[in-house]
């Protein structure tokens, strides 16, 4: 059995064994991933990397309100930014408990979009920051309202989320990195929690009217 095979069956069976929920809940076992074990630079960048990449969500899923969004899309986007703030703070205390530079996530999603379109430039696909939006896919969202802005909500949302899910592949493929238990735990909730929610939205497009049905 590989490393990260041997993860996926350790993510699988904390899954089975605790129901997801707010504030990590899900992998609330103590020694889950290796109590003992030091963080490595891969751990630092991670949660430095995760931290952008969940300012960039909890941006876009802020338009909701305003963009027209139905009724389950708000409710979506209104667990988004809840959790992934609350997962900012959580990765600041991270980098600040292990005295590495901690960035203003709060700043970035706070400040609108000028300064996010700002500070996400070159982020896209081929910048190592996998499932971010382009310039050119914010600003569609951007212009889309109503049932529009949900179709491409979920769209993009499925793609970051799954950007997500390639970064905690990429830190638990490092050597020795993802083993200190905090940076286990976190990375293993982003993995489970961000998956149950690309099946729901999957779900979610799947019900949508087809595009140009005027509903």
């Amino acid at each position: 059995m590989t490393r990260w095979t041997s993860r996926i069956v350790t993510i699988a069976s904390l899954l089975i064994a605790a129901p997801l929920g707010p504030g990590h809940a899900a992998f609330a076992q103590s020694g889950a991933g290796g109590g003992q074990a030091t963080y490595t630079p891969a751990d630092a960048q991670f949660m430095t990397g995760m931290i952008a990449h969940h300012a960039q969500a909890v941006l876009i899923a802020g338009w909701a309100p305003t963009h027209g969004a139905s009724p389950s899309i708000l409710t979506l986007c209104e667990r988004i930014v809840a959790g992934q703030g609350d997962e900012i703070e959580l990765m600041q205390r991270w980098l600040a408990d292990h005295n590495e530079p901690v960035p203003d996530g709060k700043a970035h999603y706070m400040s609108g979009m000028s300064a996010m379109n700002h500070d996400m430039a070159g982020m896209d696909h081929g910048s190592g920051m996998p499932g971010m939006l382009s310039q050119e896919q914010l600003a569609q969202l951007d212009a889309a309202r109503g049932p529009e802005f949900d179709r491409l909500f979920l769209t993009f949302m499925i793609q970051h989320h799954q950007g997500a899910i390639v970064m905690v592949d990429r830190l638990f493929g490092t050597q020795g990195a993802g083993e200190e238990e905090r940076s286990f735990r976190f990375a293993s909730d982003v993995y489970a929690d961000q998956t149950t929610e690309i099946d729901r939205m999957q779900k979610m497009l799947a019900a949508l009217p087809p595009s140009g049905s005027g509903q």
